[in-house]
């Protein structure tokens, strides 16, 4: 067992996301840890940077910027669409995920933004796109 954090470890840790306001997304503090592994996907690869060369036992708060997080929102990647061509049998509601194939057979999702009767605008960005971030983690070991 290491202890410090490297780009491939196995990584059991406490972490909470939330945004620069402190409104909380996710945390596994009130709940068991979790066990990931590095490079696998598994964890967004801003957020797995700042765990590289953590030690085993310490507790870190990371404030990222939306350029070192998950980028800026990009209006281009907002689409008006026809209800008609949306995936699944039109029935949508607004704030829900609407997944996607692309034409390679991968999977993507949209945000529904708006709706009317005849169209629905879809946000292609990553959800927390254009917002800082408060990351903040307790590596509880590294195998």
């Amino acid at each position: 067992m290491s202890d410090r954090v490297t780009p491939n470890s196995f990584v059991t840790l406490h972490y909470r996301l939330a945004t620069a306001d402190d409104t909380e997304l996710v945390s596994t503090f009130d709940a068991s840890p979790a066990t990931l592994q590095l490079g696998s996907g598994q964890l967004a690869p801003p957020l797995e940077a700042c765990l590289d060369g953590l030690p085993v036992g310490e507790r870190h708060v990371f404030l990222l910027e939306p350029d070192q997080a998950f980028g800026p929102h990009n209006p281009q990647l907002v689409q008006r669409m026809a209800r008609k061509e949306l995936p699944g049998d039109g029935k949508i509601e607004v704030h829900a995920l609407v997944e996607f194939a692309a034409p390679d057979g991968s999977r993507f999702a949209g945000l529904v933004r708006e709706l009317d009767g005849d169209s629905a605008l879809i946000d292609f960005n990553h959800p927390l796109a254009g917002k800082s971030i408060r990351f903040e983690v307790e590596v509880i070991g590294v195998l």
